[in-house]
């Protein structure tokens, strides 16, 4: 039997790409290539399905061609590498992704379509509420999925109840502004993240879940730290203001308790929690100061629209400022800890009593001298800003990373 054709006029594009990931999936492949082109066919939509096999060795990637797909070959293995590979080859205007084992229903296909002709820029299944018996397991059902969806709507406001599902559509136009580069089972995290940063459009609606064809390539724990490890490095304001603040601030008013002379509980601010108050103020300086410096990274060398916070800094703040900053700390702080060695010598070094003051100091000189240098550092990351000058050459575009 022949495998059926997508509907197609006369030299024109493609209005729907289908783009499977394929690794060793030689009990399902050629089912899903020909449902989806069935699918294709039967709504008139014109359309090509892309199998991305990603190096099989089941021979996957001969039977998916044969049953009527455009077969890509890729040699990293990966489930984002095998995605970007198959998204590089599609020509259509929408590309709807599937997984090769079964798993979805291609039927679906139209109403991913109506979702995308209606204005959504990325449409997301969404599993968790029809889940066939044996589709799932318990552990990714009940923890690892809700766990997982939920820190990211934590951290991103995506609203969306199951950002891992392997089903969904994106306009082609879309592709750049997300600049997807993971490779493996993260991809899916990062497009739901790339969108959301990017102010793109994104909805979902119900499908089922059927229990798989074959073996499952997906490692638990190493997969979801994998996804976990995306949330965090696409968050500066997770991973380092938000814990950098709160060291800072808990630092700052232990520092100035010790000053005071305040007691807690009765007792005295003794000089070990003052040394305690001080490295914690240096600690969290420092965390603050990655926060902003990968902040900045992320607008000026990865192309991020910046946040309302870093804008403002950007326009009322300058190197200058920030180094003027410094030094004044600088300056403080070493006058105060030479006005208090100077003491200790005039007194023969016998004991010091300003210890609390002295440490106060010092944390000045740090605080000055971490400023001074973090002024530079983002003025460093500045230079791989695109110029806004039309005569100046443009920076180039980043390839997509291992």
């Amino acid at each position: 039997m022949s495998a059926p054709q997508a509907t197609a006029g006369p030299a024109a594009e493609p209005l729907v790409s289908v783009v499977i990931p394929c690794l060793n999936e030689a009990g399902s492949i050629e089912s899903c290539v020909r449902t989806a082109l069935t699918v294709l066919e039967e709504n008139g939509i014109r359309g090509e399905v892309i199998v991305a096999d990603n190096d099989s060795d089941d021979g996957s990637g001969e039977l998916a061609r044969q049953a009527g797909a455009e077969v890509v070959h890729e040699p990293r293995r990966g489930y984002g590498s095998a995605y970007l590979a198959g998204f590089a080859r599609a020509r259509g205007k929408y590309i709807i992704t599937a997984d090769a084992d079964q798993t979805y229903d291609f039927a679906e296909i139209p109403r991913f379509v109506a979702q995308l002709e209606d204005g959504a820029d990325m449409v997301i299944g969404n599993r968790m509420n029809n889940i066939l018996p044996g589709a799932m397991p318990w552990l990714h059902r009940y923890i690892g999925n809700p766990i997982l969806s939920g820190f990211l709507n934590l951290l991103y406001r995506s609203g969306i109840h199951d950002a891992h599902c392997g089903m969904r559509a994106l306009k082609r136009d879309a592709l750049p502004k997300l600049r997807l580069r993971s490779t493996g089972m993260e991809f899916a995290s990062e497009m739901v993240v790339r969108a959301v940063k990017e102010d793109l459009s994104v909805t979902e609606f119900d499908i089922d879940y059927r229990p798989r064809t074959g073996d499952s390539k997906l490692s638990s724990f190493r997969d979801g730290w994998r996804h976990l490890k995306l949330l965090l490095v696409n968050s500066p304001t997770a991973l380092f203001m938000v814990p950098g603040v709160g060291m800072l601030v808990l630092g700052l008013i232990g520092v100035a308790f010790s000053m005071a002379g305040v007691s807690i509980l009765g007792h005295e601010w003794q000089i070990h929690a003052t040394i305690a108050s001080a490295l914690l103020t240096l600690v969290g300086a420092q965390v603050v100061g990655l926060a902003v410096s990968a902040r900045a990274f992320a607008v000026d060398a990865l192309g991020e629209r910046p946040d309302r916070l870093l804008a403002w800094g950007r326009k009322h703040l300058t190197m200058e400022h920030g180094l003027l900053a410094g030094t004044l700390m600088f300056i403080t702080g070493l006058a105060i800890g030479g006005v208090i060695v100077g003491i200790w010598i005039h007194r023969g070094f016998g004991e010091l009593s300003e210890e609390r003051l002295l440490i106060a100091a010092a944390v000045l000189i740090i605080l000055g001298i971490q400023t001074i240098f973090a002024s530079f550092f983002l003025s460093i990351i500045g230079l791989a800003r695109r110029p806004s000058s039309p005569n100046w050459p443009a920076v180039s575009s980043r390839e997509p990373g291992d």
